[in-house]
């Protein structure tokens, strides 16, 4: 089929590739305008734009879809349908009616739950399990077409939005492929969404990446884990932004922690030294969140407002991502210290 594909970001890429490796005839794509990005405001394309460029496929870069000249260039193509995978601008009503055969998006959810933006996030986010790609025919609403394809797709308990997105990349693009012979052979059955099972997610801000540790150390996971690629969770030591990119929640860790206090002489605990003690606690009392319980070697493990969160790699402002024993190596963090 004669298409133009409309796409930004890396997930975006696969779907261009498989559509091309296909057969079908990809007359144009379009991407948001380079922008600068980084500390040196360098100018970067977008990976679809690289993309197209190597393949020698004629690329639009819109400030505005919706204004008529763009309108005026996408009409001038003939394509039969349009192909969009997260883009990152809203298709006027216009623009959807051009091509014969309508628009098809990739979305990144199993509609009608998480439309919106950021659905591969929120869905590690909520501690979801599973998650998957939709094909749905575009109307003038916010992926609320109708539904025809979905393909589910296993969330495991070490996914981070980065190793997310490959995966519903991969699934979105054999989708796609399989969604077009079905267009053309007229065999795809199309299914209205259930507004009563409809649910949407917000856009993501920096602030959402601030640890707050009166949360459970599941929560922060979590985020540690959702906001990975950005805007990443972090804390704060001694005035400096901390990343924390790997962590494990372990809700079995108090207990550990307390029976290694136990063990220790208790002229040592009076002295102040246990690791556990902090403005006069004593062994065994409730630990305060985002106090830390054990920093040696390379173990790093912090009090949340539920349970411990073992932290594995961090990057603190300024300087290269590392183990989080090299951090430790480089810094005065002791038991008993705060984050944040």
């Amino acid at each position: 089929m004669k298409l133009v594909y409309m796409g930004t970001p890396e997930f975006a890429v696969g779907p261009l590739e498989a559509l091309l490796a296909a057969g079908h005839e990809v007359c144009a794509v379009v991407t948001q305008p380079d922008r600068p990005k980084g500390r040196g405001g360098r100018v970067q394309i977008s990976p679809v734009k690289a993309c197209a460029l190597a393949r020698g496929i004629p690329v639009l870069q819109p400030v505005k879809i919706r204004m008529p000249e763009s309108v005026d260039a996408l009409r001038a193509l003939e394509a039969e349908v349009f192909v969009v995978a997260a883009f990152g601008q809203i298709l006027s009503q216009e623009i959807l009616d051009l091509p014969a055969y309508g628009c098809l998006n990739i979305h990144a959810s199993l509609l009608p739950g998480y439309r919106g933006a950021a659905p591969i996030e929120w869905a590690i986010l909520n501690g979801e399990e599973l998650t998957g790609v939709t094909i749905m025919r575009m109307d003038a609403g916010i992926d609320t077409g109708d539904m025809l394809l979905k393909r589910e797709v296993p969330i495991t308990e070490d996914d981070t939005d980065e190793s997310l997105r490959r995966k519903l990349s991969e699934a979105g693009s054999e989708l796609i492929v399989e969604a077009l012979e079905g267009l053309r052979a007229g065999t795809l059955q199309a299914e209205k969404q259930n507004e009563a099972e409809s649910s949407y997610v917000r856009m993501l801000t920096k602030s959402m990446g601030l640890i707050d540790w009166k949360e459970s150390a599941l929560q922060i996971e979590r985020k540690v884990r959702g906001l990975y690629s950005w805007p990443g969770a972090y804390t704060f030591y001694q005035g400096k932004m901390l990343k924390i990119l790997r962590a494990k929640a372990e809700s079995a860790a108090l207990e550990a922690e307390r029976e290694l206090q136990q063990a220790k002489p208790q002229e040592e605990l009076e002295a102040g030294t246990g690791s556990l003690q902090r403005d006069g606690r004593k062994n065994g009392d409730v630990l305060e969140p985002g106090v830390v319980v054990r920093a040696e070697r390379d173990a790093l493990v912090l009090a949340a407002g539920e349970g411990f969160l073992r932290i594995a790699e961090v990057q603190l402002e300024g300087k290269k991502r590392m183990p989080v024993r090299d951090f430790l190596n480089g810094c005065r963090l002791k038991e008993g210290d705060r984050l944040g």
